[in-house]
């Protein structure tokens, strides 16, 4: 058990690491996968929550004390995940009609020695020493990773913002996102449009097709932006934005990433 533990404690290091490290391409990004994103009379709908380099291949287990489900009437349910060795899966209950959202709550990751290097934020190795004039501060990954799903018609409540933390609010609905046209958001810190955010999507391959990369999108001055899916399929988008140290609370790098599916015409 106690290797089992550091093993995971391992895991959990390079996925933090690598948020901050490694190139927008290469790093770890979170992610929650439903099986379905509209359902028909299913009254239950199983998700992959996992971090990947290669955004819905799986790579490490995403472990959470916070996932749960807002339901169509806006009630919240603590999900159960069973965590396996490169993913975790939650089965979410849809009794109800409307639109879920599936979340992994904000996950308050390790704090760590950071530092500022070329414009790039770097956890520090102890055994380098650090260029001249760089200063390391405290530093602990915020993430938060979701979903939306919709049994029959969609429905506004669970799209409502936490007003906590990294969060898009969706103003087109999550279940009416087509290809070709512009799929609209704002991008909310602690509840306030956050501007000239950069948002990175990807739109999924399948099998080990390389994902492709849409073009950047920033944010305009009141945090809202536009993303255009140029077919159909499963896309991810994500943002990060730092925070500096503030009184006894260390610098925080939160990550929101959101996962949803594009048709090419109307939702049978």
């Amino acid at each position: 058990m106690k290797q089992q533990a550091r093993y995971r404690s391992a895991l959990a290091c390079a996925a933090l690491a690598a948020a901050f490290t490694a190139p927008p391409a290469l790093a770890h990004s979170p992610y929650l996968l439903p099986n379905g994103f509209t359902l028909a009379a299913q009254d239950h709908v199983s998700v992959e929550a996992a971090f990947s380099e290669h955004v819905f291949v799986p790579a490490i287990a995403m472990q959470s004390d916070l996932f749960h489900v807002v339901a169509p009437d806006g009630a919240r349910t603590a999900l159960k995940p069973v965590v396996l060795r490169d993913l975790t899966v939650l089965e979410v209950p849809t009794p109800m009609q409307g639109t879920y959202r599936i979340s992994s709550g904000a996950r308050m990751g390790r704090i760590a020695k950071a530092a500022l290097i070329d414009g790039v934020w770097e956890f520090i190795d102890p055994r380098r020493p650090l260029p001249a004039g760089v200063a390391p501060v405290d530093m602990q990954s915020v993430t938060r990773a979701e979903a939306y799903v919709t049994r029959g018609a969609p429905t506004a409540a669970a799209l409502t913002p936490t007003g906590k933390g990294l969060e898009y609010r969706a103003i087109t609905h999550p279940d009416a996102i087509r290809a070709g046209k512009p799929a609209e958001f704002q991008l909310l810190f602690d509840g306030k449009p956050l501007a000239g955010a950069d948002v990175e999507v990807e739109e999924a391959q399948a099998g080990d097709g390389e994902n492709v990369r849409l073009p950047l999108i920033v944010s305009d001055a009141q945090g809202r932006f536009a993303i255009t899916a140029p077919r159909a399929g499963l896309y991810f988008a994500m943002t990060r934005h730092r925070v500096a140290a503030s009184g006894a609370d260390p610098a925080r790098s939160y990550t929101y990433a959101l996962s949803y599916s594009v048709t090419e015409g109307e939702r049978p």
